[in-house]
């Protein structure tokens, strides 16, 4: 197996537009040779922990709707081509993601990160639902046959949070500034949403050169 490493905000949709790109590769090569890891990496690292209503936040960003409708329209464009029908008119408020990144942590301890970042994705992108809050993230663990009632205690408490940020930190001092980036083997950086041909190139690669290793 080679380590996929995925560093990624569940609230980044080029996030979500690259995961879907990867994983229409990945059905085309299911004998790809990927073992995936979900890594925690802040878009707002200093947003209030309550969030913040998102009208709000794109006018900050954005000054306003119009440059918010600029900025998302190669988004939407881009979801779409790949099936995804983003609802983001029902986002209401821009989220902290502190809680969500530790939920995706301990998921990853059971095996069961893919399903809560994927859930993740659908709940914010899809489903409008505000993914700092403690009940929509026990609902996602519950989803997934994680104990809810343990989820919801240790986000009552400061259980790795530290280790959240110290891992974002770390990512900045590599250099990363944006999601999605993919590192591939623990050395080739992907960074960006990727079209499946490339996922693929990488993967026929990857296996040819096993191929090789093997003969030799």
């Amino acid at each position: 197996m080679v380590k996929l490493d995925i560093i990624s905000d569940p609230i980044c949709p080029w996030c979500y537009i690259g995961k879907t790109q990867l994983d229409m590769a990945l059905a085309e090569r299911p004998d790809h040779p990927f073992e995936i890891e979900w890594h925690p990496f802040q878009l707002n690292p200093d947003m209030p922990p309550e969030g913040m209503d998102r009208h709000t936040y794109l006018e900050r960003k954005f000054g306003g709707q119009e440059g918010a409708a600029r900025a998302y329209a190669p988004i939407v464009e881009a979801a779409e081509a790949v099936g995804l029908d983003l609802n983001l008119a029902g986002i209401q408020r821009t989220p902290n993601t502190i809680d969500a990144h530790r939920l995706i942590h301990w998921a990853g301890i059971e095996g069961k990160q893919m399903a809560v970042a994927m859930a993740l994705f659908r709940a914010y992108f899809h489903e409008g639902r505000d993914i700092a809050d403690h009940d929509t993230l026990g609902d996602i663990a519950d989803g997934v046959e994680m104990d809810a009632a343990v989820v919801q205690k240790l986000l009552k408490s400061d259980a790795d949070i530290e280790g959240i940020h110290k891992k974002d930190a770390g990512f900045r001092e590599m250099g990363i500034t944006g999601v999605p980036t993919f590192i591939v083997a623990g050395k080739h950086a992907v960074p960006g949403a990727q079209p499946p041909d490339l996922w693929i190139k990488v993967i026929d690669e990857i296996n040819g050169q096993v191929e090789q290793a093997g003969e030799g």
